[in-house]
């Protein structure tokens, strides 16, 4: 898959191709008023996606994550040539396998059994692949007793359920993937996340978009962060969310003007790292106004990606810690990952605590925990076995 220079433009509201729009755009790009990314811009027009670039290989899994409106799944649909770009070229090589709006081809007064036909068809399966492989995607919906009834009567869910299932079966040369990790109930997400899972580790090339970093980061190898059509960070799954939860924050954008200043905080040790096991934080800061008794420089706070809640706290004061009273500072945090396995945010902030505000923060930092074999739950609590003797 290749993007190469990409731009995509979109008009808002009605298109108006009269000379009374016309005439004021050319005078102003005429007196040199237009800046060089608006070039081609008419009244009304936007910058969907802009001078994006990227390529995928065999055995690679981009990842594409954003806020809303940042072009993410416009991205997906010039791959997939559902748009055609403004400026710049795509390519793509092979049989695409595309789970975008997985139900969106299904024909209501159609039984679920002549959907799949259709929609095999659709995405480019042959009749005799789809009678093979029917019974897999009827078991691996889990619908098999509605399977000839109207689809028109399915609840959404069985929908997805199904649409799921014919796409993720197609065995494609390239796997395209919108945000279709939370389709069904629980277990079949968790069903519909293995099975992707098992294809992007087949060797194939896939890109992804979602908003569950937590699948992002444990199924991509590089990720690109858009913002209003445009890359704004890019690079390793983890390295890459922890720049993208920096600037969207998550209660809050980083603060700064208290008497701490955050300068960085970064992983001192590999990851992934196992649940039960140690792991270092180096940060480093500054001291830039006066410490009194009612200011914790230093509160550590885990956060859980995936939920967002604080998981634990404790501060400088409470450790009897001292941070210089001026300067410069250095600092390695040490936690247990006590934790199931995820991903989480390590954040640092300076409090005031009689008035319970947060005065500065650090950029926070991301990682991973992963769970051995050794057990299994949703905390670690590092169990010993002794046996006695009766």
């Amino acid at each position: 898959m290749v993007f190469d220079r990409v731009w995509k433009k979109f008009h808002r509201g009605a298109v108006h191709d009269s000379l009374r729009d016309l005439i004021p755009a050319m005078v102003g790009r005429i007196l040199g008023r237009a800046r060089p990314e608006d070039v081609g811009l008419s009244d009304g027009d936007f910058w969907a996606v802009r001078d994006l670039s990227f390529e995928v290989g065999p055995g690679q899994c981009l990842g594409i994550i954003g806020p809303n409106g940042s072009g993410k799944s416009t991205t997906l649909k010039l791959l997939t040539r559902i748009y055609a770009p403004t400026r710049g070229q795509t390519a793509i090589f092979g049989r695409v396998g595309t789970l975008i709006e997985i139900s969106a081809g299904f024909h209501g007064d159609l039984t679920g059994r002549e959907n799949v036909f259709l929609q095999g068809s659709i995405m480019g399966m042959r009749i005799k692949e789809v009678a093979r492989k029917f019974d897999e995607i009827v078991e691996f919906s889990g619908i098999s007793e509605f399977i000839d009834t109207p689809v028109k009567r399915y609840s959404s869910g069985m929908n997805a359920r199904l649409g799921f299932s014919i796409a993720a079966h197609l065995e494609p040369d390239v796997l395209v993937i919108d945000e279709v990790l939370a389709v069904g109930d629980l277990s079949f997400q968790q069903k519909a996340f293995g099975r992707i899972r098992d294809m992007t580790r087949s060797g194939i090339p896939v890109i992804m978009v979602s908003h569950q970093l937590e699948r992002v980061a444990e199924l991509c190898s590089h990720v690109l962060v858009l913002r209003r059509g445009e890359v704004v960070a890019q690079g390793e799954a983890t390295d890459a969310i922890a720049a993208y939860v920096q600037q969207q924050g998550t209660e809050a954008p980083a603060l700064e003007g208290g008497p701490v200043r955050f300068d960085t905080l970064k992983m001192h040790s590999d990851l992934p790292v196992n649940s039960g096991a140690m792991f270092g934080v180096r940060l480093e800061g500054a001291i830039v106004g006066e410490i009194t008794e009612r200011i914790d420089p230093l509160v550590l706070r885990i956060r859980s990606l995936r939920s967002g809640q604080i998981l634990y706290i404790v501060g400088s004061v409470a450790l009897g810690v001292e941070v210089p009273k001026t300067g410069a500072f250095a600092a390695d945090l040490t936690f247990q990952a006590n934790v199931p396995a995820g991903n989480y945010l390590v954040e640092v902030v300076a409090v005031d605590i009689f008035g319970n505000k947060e005065l500065s923060s650090a950029p926070p930092a991301l990682f991973r925990v992963v769970e051995p074999t050794t057990f299994r739950g949703t905390v670690q609590m590092n169990p010993t076995v002794q046996l006695v003797a009766k």
